[in-house]
């Protein structure tokens, strides 16, 4: 079957219940810039197929997903999962991008962004802040030091959202979510709602078991300490931002760190400079000459450069340090070698 471009359904619950057979598409040949939306009734999603992720992620690759959404609720994100599920489609969820590598073939079944899910709750009479899954973590690390709220001032520099950071367990400067996480909402495949504490999470350095897993990060509630003086906080974090930037390369698309720093007193990006890996290039893709565990994309790199670069950089600090470095990025979708 052959949609014409910018074909638009509007399903009804009991249609989503029911769906026909073989409903989604993938695109073939000449038909791949073509695109349908689906309109779930009784809600404001829209979900449309073949949205290119590249411009999802902060890499700036990767393929289509066969469908995409963004819902703005968390009514929304289980109307989607439903449907999904009735679709008999696999379910991928997206944060900010700025810890992923998609695939160049792109992904099928429904990627499902929380980018839309955005609100912040301050409560000054228990110093805890209750955000949503899409917050960006730089803007929330601002909004607690205008306030004069410390316990944030190590996250402005984190490119990515506050889901993402209770995933991996981000951090920096000392610091990390886990310490000032009280609890977090998540949902999952079937649209089942819970809440975690921390040990629930079993979290450790840049990982918890949400990593990999069935559930997405719908909203978390981190301790803070209000009360402080409002110009030392946003001092503070300026001067942590200004750290990052000056010896982070921030002017180029890149994940972040690509690498866990392995046990032991030698980080990643030492051992990777020490195998005089910076520069390296494969494709448009380049080991940072700041800092040796970015991996930049120069322009016009494809995931599958980035990919090979990726593991290129392990085989030889494991060839000259006998050590294996694990990348913190994610990689979705089908690579050759993987």
């Amino acid at each position: 079957m052959t949609l014409s471009s910018d074909t638009v359904r509007i399903l009804s619950p009991s249609v989503v219940k029911q769906p026909a057979k073989n409903p989604h598409l993938t695109p073939v040949n000449g038909d791949r810039d073509r695109s349908q939306s689906i309109y779930l009734a009784g809600t404001a999603c829209q979900i449309k197929s073949n949205v290119s992720l590249s411009t999802f992620t902060s890499f700036r690759v990767g393929g289509p997903a066969e469908w995409y959404v963004a819902p703005k609720q968390i009514e929304e994100v289980q109307a989607c999962l439903e449907w999904a599920r009735a679709e008999g489609l696999p379910v991928t969820f997206l944060g900010a991008g700025s810890n992923l590598l998609v695939s160049d073939r792109g992904i099928p079944g429904l990627a499902i962004s929380t980018r839309h899910l955005r609100y912040s709750r301050f409560n000054p009479e228990t110093g805890q802040v209750t955000v949503a899954a899409g917050q960006s973590l730089p803007r929330l690390a601002w909004q607690a030091a205008q306030l004069g709220w410390e316990g944030l001032e190590w996250a402005v520099g984190i490119p990515g959202t506050v889901g993402g950071a209770v995933v991996m367990n981000a951090g920096a400067h000392g610091s990390c979510a886990a310490e000032i996480l009280v609890n977090t909402q998540v949902v999952s495949h079937r649209g089942t709602i819970s809440v975690l504490t921390p040990e629930e999470l079993g979290y450790s350095y840049r990982t918890s078991v949400l990593q990999g897993g069935d559930r997405l990060v719908t909203e978390a509630t981190f301790q803070l300490k209000p009360g402080a003086d409002p110009a030392r906080v946003q001092a503070t974090t300026s001067e942590q931002l200004e750290h990052r930037k000056s010896t982070q390369p921030y002017h180029l698309p890149s994940c972040g760190s690509v690498f866990r720093n392995p046990d032991g007193s030698r980080g990643a990006g030492w051992l990777i400079e020490q195998t005089g890996l910076k520069g390296y290039q494969i494709g448009s893709a380049q080991v940072a000459e700041r800092h040796a565990n970015f991996i930049v994309n120069c322009g016009g790199a494809k995931a599958s450069d980035i990919f090979q670069l990726i593991r290129y950089v392990q085989a030889q600090v494991e060839q000259n340090w006998a050590v294996l470095l694990e990348p913190e990025v994610r990689t979705i979708g089908e690579f050759q070698g993987l």
